[in-house]
């Protein structure tokens, strides 16, 4: 049986990386892919303490943090696809107008 500090501390090593790929990379992929790991390692806080504490309730969190997670990415990626055609180019500092 695994303790639940070490599924705490693997959420919080993946929420860091996330963090850091956020802040350090350039390349909008590579950001969404790090707000993706970001939200996997608050998924799996949450899944931690809802079966530390015996309650649903933070699996169904976890199933709306999905949902908007989809949706995110749906969003996300047609406006990087939007923003390519128009730039030719998927680095953050190039995207600084959005005046069409």
């Amino acid at each position: 049986m695994v303790p639940s500090s070490f599924y705490l501390v693997l959420s919080a090593i993946l929420f860091t990386v996330g963090a850091v790929g956020v802040l350090i990379r350039r390349n909008v992929l590579v950001m969404f892919m790090s707000v993706e790991m970001m939200l996997n390692a608050v998924n799996l806080a949450l899944i931690t303490y809802s079966r530390f504490l015996d309650n649903i309730d933070g699996q169904i969190f976890v199933l709306l943090v999905v949902v908007v997670a989809a949706a995110e990415v749906a969003v996300g990626l047609s406006i990087v696809v939007s923003l390519y055609r128009h730039k030719e180019t998927v680095d953050v500092d190039e995207m600084d107008l959005l005046k069409g």
